[in-house]
Parts: structure tokens; C-alpha cells; sequence
């Protein structure tokens, strides 16, 4: 494996998508660090220190997928979110209104004029979220920050703050598309998932407190540390398990006149991943439990105002709707992104079949029915590790920023991120003769 590190900083092509990739992250941590213009960066870290960070909570989430931007009040607050929220809505209302189902099924300029409707709603979700951060920031509303960490105060404020906060999350959306094309990986996720890295020198100095002794007593002891260890290991092995995990059916070519070319027969397989939906569900419900609770907050109503503060990382009711919106977008995922009449059709006109299954119709049946199986089990795996903190800090009293790495989204983001940067590394060195991460040169997937 260290041997194919090494080998692609041999090949110019890769190494320049890598140091691509290293140079826009290090522009994505850039804006993560510079704050608004207008606010008192000085108090604002001196609060973060007092309050000892996020602690938990969706703000704790929504912090932890910007990096720390938005306690910190930086030009990134907003982060890549809108981005995700507005692809969200897009979809659904593919799904209802036909002149954009007929764009998704008009290939590449279809699907360019959906993207760039995506954007435009990016920036009317941003420019909602920028004046409502520059309202509260002013009125001393913004999760406990007082209102003195503004300068001055007044429309100005509000007009800069949410001008300044679109153009960050533009620029974010414009890095991720630009990674995607000329770096590696899937720019959107690796920016989500190197905000998240970011959080581990805390989380680590935070375990490294509960460890020192105070007046001879520890909060824990190395006894739970290798629990906790043990633990980690397990749960990442389950991940990159069910990530890796698929479905072989087989299927059966038969020979076929192509021109004047006999083509012979032969037997391969049809791959249906378990986790087909990848780390998109949680995206997905993650970024619109964002939304409601934030405005409720804003409501002039009590109720609205108790359920904001009562919908935490910990109470029931925020695993029980996180875990039914996980399940809904992994079928929902699926289900917009894989289409058995289509595969069907292309096996037929191939001249493949599933042996024991008619083409057409029935094999279109069958798919579908194996992949609705396959499906629900991947989605309740993601639901057990995605809960997973909220047990841990809830019963085990576990601080959440140490609880966030031992499962939920954070760990799925990671390593279905590593695991598809990997698989995308590994591509360029066996298309020029290098060896892969593993010996044979293939990853389990592609066994």
C-alpha cells in the first residue's frame, strides 16, 4: 500500500489532480478562518473559549460541517449546505413537475440546465440564511453570542454580512465543482469531509482533558480509552463492510451475429451494492434538520420556540425523525439514481439474461425487488451508526465532539469519501501498469 502512495506522485497527471485538490482545501480552510467583516473576531474567541466550543446539539453539527466556521463567524459560515439543501428541493421537484423530469432524461443539456437551476436556488437559500445570521448577530440572538461582537450595527451590517456570506458559499460550490472535474474525488463530500477532519485535534485534546487527573480524580480512565478504541475499529469495520458489500447476480450472454461477427456467449455478473445510496441519505437529512428547527427559532410563536430547543442531538424525537429521513432518502436515492427497466433493456438488446428470469419485464421486476431488499438493509445499518453518538453522549456521557468520530455521519462521510477517493486513485495507477492498494492490483469491490 505504501508503495502505491508513492507511486502516484510518479504519474504528472495524478500528481497534479492531488496537488490540485491539496490547493483548493487549503482555500476551503482559508475561508473557514476569515471572519465577516464587521464583527469582533477578538470576542468572538474569547466567548467560543469561555463556553469551552459546540457542545452537541444540530448547532454542534451544523459547526462541525463547516469546519468551525459558524461559531467562529467566517466568511464560510454558511458552508456547502445550501448547496446540498438546494439539490435536495430540485430533486423532489423532479419528481412532480414535468418540465423538469423531462430535463433529467435529456442527458447532458438536461442535466446542465437543472444544475444551473440549482445554483440559482443556492443563492436564494443563501441570501435567506446570510440576512437572518446578520439579524441575529445583531439583535445578540445568534446561539448565545452577544451583541457586542458587532462593530456597527444597522442595515449596512445585515446588507455586507449576507453579501459576503453568498459569496462564500458560491465560492464553495464553484471549489467543489472544480474539484470534481480537475482533482479527485467528489468535490462537494470532500470539502464536508475535510471540515470534519478538521474538529479531530480538539475532539483528541478534549479525551486528552478527561484523562488528566483534577485534585487526583480522572473523568475516565485508560480502561475506557481502550473501549473506546475497540469500539472505533469495530464500527469502522462495519462501515467500510457494508460500504464495500454487494450483490453478484449473475448473468448470462448468449452468442449473437454483431455484423458479420459471431460474438460468443459467456457468463459475468450484474454488482448491486448494499449501501447503493453511499453517504447521501445522511447528507440529505442532516442538512434539513438544519432547516426547520433554525426556523422555528425564528418564529414569533412559544411552541415554535420549545421545539427548536427541545429537537437536540440527544432527545428521542431527533433520532427517531433522523432515522426515518435516512431510510426515506436511501430508497428515495435509490430510486432516482437506479433504473431496472432500463438496465433490463440494455441486457436484452446485449442478449443477456438472468438465468431462471425472463428478459425484459420480469428481469426489470426482479432487479427492483432484490434492490428494495438490499436497500432496506443498508438503510438501517446507516440508521444504527448514524445514532450512534447520541447514544454514546446521552447514556455513556461521552463529550460529543470525542462521540461525533465513533460513528453517525461523521465517520460514514469519512470513510465513504476515503473509500471513493481511493477507488478513483487506484483507477489512474492501474490504467498505467502501477499497482493498486491492494497486492492484485484491484480493490474487494472489483473482485
Amino acid at each position: 500500500m505504501l508503495s502505491a502512495f508513492a507511486n502516484t506522485f510518479k504519474i504528472p497527471e495524478l500528481r497534479q489532480r492531488i496537488l490540485f485538490t491539496l490547493g483548493l482545501i487549503f482555500i476551503c480552510r482559508l475561508l473557514a478562518a476569515v471572519p465577516l467583516p464587521g464583527v469582533d473576531a477578538l470576542a468572538i474567541r474569547q466567548f467560543i473559549e469561555a463556553q469551552g466550543g459546540a457542545e452537541g446539539g444540530l448547532f454542534g453539527i451544523m459547526n462541525l460541517f463547516s469546519g468551525g466556521a459558524l461559531l467562529q463567524c467566517s466568511v464560510g459560515t454558511l458552508g456547502i449546505m445550501p448547496y446540498i439543501s438546494a439539490s435536495i428541493i430540485i430533486q423532489l421537484m423532479t419528481a412532480v413537475i414535468p418540465h423538469l423530469e423531462k430535463l433529467a432524461r435529456e442527458g447532458d443539456v438536461g442535466r446542465q440546465k437543472i444544475t444551473q437551476y440549482t445554483r440559482y436556488l443556492t443563492v436564494i437559500i443563501c441570501a435567506v440564511q446570510g440576512i437572518a445570521m446578520g439579524v441575529a448577530l445583531e439583535s445578540g440572538g445568534y446561539f448565545g453570542l452577544p451583541a457586542e461582537v458587532v462593530r456597527i450595527p444597522g442595515f449596512g451590517f445585515i446588507l455586507l454580512t449576507a453579501l459576503s456570506l453568498v459569496t462564500g458559499s458560491l465560492l464553495l460550490m464553484w471549489i467543489g465543482e472544480q474539484m470534481t472535474d480537475r482533482g479527485i474525488g467528489n468535490g462537494i463530500s470532500v470539502i464536508i469531509t475535510v471540515n470534519i477532519i478538521s474538529a479531530m485535534p480538539m475532539a483528541v485534546k478534549t479525551l486528552i482533558d478527561k484523562l488528566t487527573p483534577v485534585d487526583g480524580v480522572a473523568e475516565i480512565g485508560f480502561f475506557h480509552v481502550a473501549l473506546m478504541i475497540i469500539l472505533i475499529f469495530a464500527v469502522i469495520l462495519g462501515v467500510v463492510a457494508v460500504t464495500q458489500a454487494q450483490q453478484k447476480v449473475p448473468v448470462q450472454f448468449a452468442k449473437r451475429m454483431v455484423g458479420r461477427k459471431m460474438m460468443n456467449g459467456g457468463t459475468s455478473h450484474l454488482p448491486l451494492r448494499v449501501n447503493y445510496s453511499g453517504v447521501m441519505p445522511i447528507i440529505f437529512a442532516s442538512a434539513i434538520l438544519q432547516i426547520f428547527p433554525s426556523v422555528a427559532g425564528y418564529l414569533p410563536y412559544e411552541w415554535a420556540k420549545k421545539f427548536a430547543s427541545s429537537f437536540t442531538m440527544t432527545s428521542a424525537s431527533y433520532m427517531i425523525v433522523f432515522g426515518l429521513m435516512i431510510l426515506f432518502f436511501s430508497y428515495f436515492w435509490v430510486a432516482t439514481q437506479f433504473n431496472p427497466v432500463q438496465i433490463a433493456d440494455d441486457l436484452k438488446k446485449r442478449g443477456g439474461y438472468i438465468p431462471g428470469i425472463r428478459p425484459g419485464t420480469p428481469t426489470a421486476d426482479y432487479l427492483d425487488r432484490t434492490m428494495t431488499r438490499l436497500t432496506l438493509a443498508g438503510a438501517v445499518f446507516l440508521t444504527v451508526v448514524s445514532i450512534l453518538p447520541s447514544i454514546l453522549t446521552s447514556s455513556f456521557k461521552v463529550p460529543w465532539i470525542v462521540a461525533s468520530f465513533f460513528g453517525g455521519t461523521s465517520l460514514l462521510i469519512i470513510v465513504g469519501v476515503m473509500l471513493d477517493t481511493m477507488r478513483q486513485i487506484e483507477s489512474h495507477l492501474l490504467m498505467r501498469h502501477y499497482d493498486g492498494f491492494l497486492k492484485k492490483g484491484k480493490m474487494r469491490s472489483g473482485r
